[in-house]
C-alpha cells in the first residue's frame, strides 16, 4: 500500500486546456497519490501557472527541488512556457524537456514538447506522451495508433518513431453541432442507438461527399418521421466518424491498429473499425499518459 504521508520522488502532470491532473510518484514508477483541478491552460495567464501547480502539489514537495514532468497544452504558446515542437519523423519519448520558469526553490518543472508535421501541416501536444506510454508496454509495435478525442489523431509508428500523423476535428464538430447548430433540438439526449450509428457510418464512409446533406436530413427526419433523439444522436456521430474513416483509410486499411483514449470514445471507434474488418487493440488514455510520463522520467534518470 502506498504511503500517502511521504513526499514525492517526482511529480507527473497532465495539464490540458481544461484540467490539471497530477500524480505523486516514486522513482520505481509507483503512484503514491493523485489530484485533479479545473486550473486548465485556458483559465490561466502565464504568471498563474506556478501558483496553480503549487496549490495542487505543495503537499508532496520535500524542500529539495522536487522534479515535475508535465505534458499537454501547458507547453503551448499560450501556456506556461512554449515547448517547441519536434518534427516527424522523430523517436518517441526522447525530446529535450523545456524548463519552466519558477520562483519557488522547491519546484523544478519541465515540460515535454509536442510533435509537428510540416507536410501536410499538423501538430499534437499531449498525445506524444500517450504514445510513449503505449510503446513502453509494447516497444515492438509497428502500425497505427488512433487517439480519439476532441481532435482525433491517427499516428503511424514504426521502430519506436512517429513517422506521420493526421488530425481530425470530429469530436469538436460533434460538440458544436450538438450544442450550437439547428440539430441541437434533435440530439439533446444521452441515449444511444447502435444500429443507427452503424448505418450512418456506412453512408459517409462510402460517400463522404454526402456529409453536409446527410446532416440536415437528421433535422428533417425528426420533423417528418418522428425520428427519436437517440437515433439522431447516434446517426450524427456515425456520419462524422464515417467521413473520418473515409479520409483516414490509408492509416487503418490493412494496418495493425491500437486505440488510446477514454473508454466511451474508444468503444465507438472500436465498433466502427470492427465493422470494416479491423480488430483494434484498446487501451486507456489516462493509463498511457502516466506510463508515458514515467517513461520520460526513467529516460532522464538513465541519462543523468
Amino acid at each position: 500500500m502506498s504511503d500517502l504521508s511521504r513526499g514525492a520522488d517526482w511529480i507527473a502532470v497532465d495539464w490540458g486546456t481544461s484540467k490539471l491532473r497530477a500524480w505523486s510518484m516514486t522513482d520505481a514508477g509507483e503512484t503514491i497519490d493523485h489530484v485533479s483541478s479545473d486550473s486548465g491552460m485556458a483559465t490561466l495567464e502565464p504568471d498563474e501557472f506556478e501558483p496553480a501547480l503549487l496549490k495542487a502539489v505543495s503537499q508532496w514537495l520535500d524542500g529539495g527541488g522536487t522534479p515535475v514532468i508535465a505534458c499537454g497544452m501547458v507547453g503551448a504558446r499560450q501556456g506556461w512556457i512554449e515547448a517547441p515542437y519536434t518534427a516527424v519523423p522523430c523517436p518517441v519519448g526522447s525530446a529535450e524537456i523545456v524548463t519552466a520558469p519558477t520562483a519557488n526553490p522547491h519546484l523544478n518543472a519541465g515540460i515535454i514538447p509536442g510533435v509537428c508535421q510540416n507536410d501536410p501541416p499538423d501538430v499534437m501536444r499531449g498525445e506524444e506522451t500517450q504514445i510513449a506510454g503505449y510503446l513502453a508496454g509494447d516497444p515492438g509495435f509497428d502500425g497505427v495508433l488512433c487517439l480519439p478525442g476532441t481532435h482525433t489523431k491517427w499516428v503511424h509508428v514504426s521502430a519506436c518513431e512517429i513517422v506521420s500523423f493526421r488530425t481530425f476535428m470530429t469530436g469538436e464538430l460533434f460538440g458544436l453541432l450538438c450544442g450550437k447548430s439547428v440539430l441541437r433540438h434533435s440530439v439533446d439526449t444521452d441515449e444511444w442507438d447502435t444500429d443507427a450509428f452503424t448505418g450512418a457510418l456506412d453512408v459517409t464512409r462510402s460517400r463522404p461527399e454526402s456529409l453536409a446533406a446527410q446532416l440536415f436530413r437528421l433535422r428533417a427526419e425528426g420533423l417528418l418521421r418522428d425520428q427519436s433523439k437517440a437515433t439522431a444522436r447516434a446517426r450524427l456521430a456515425g456520419l462524422l466518424v464515417g467521413a473520418e474513416l473515409a479520409a483516414a483509410r490509408s492509416y487503418w486499411l490493412g494496418q495493425n491498429v491500437a486505440l488510446i483514449g477514454a473508454p466511451d470514445l474508444t468503444s465507438i471507434y472500436a465498433g466502427a473499425l470492427r465493422a470494416q474488418g479491423v480488430n483494434p487493440m484498446v487501451t486507456d488514455g489516462n493509463e498511457m499518459t502516466l506510463a508515458g510520463l514515467t517513461r520520460v522520467r526513467k529516460s532522464r534518470m538513465e541519462r543523468a
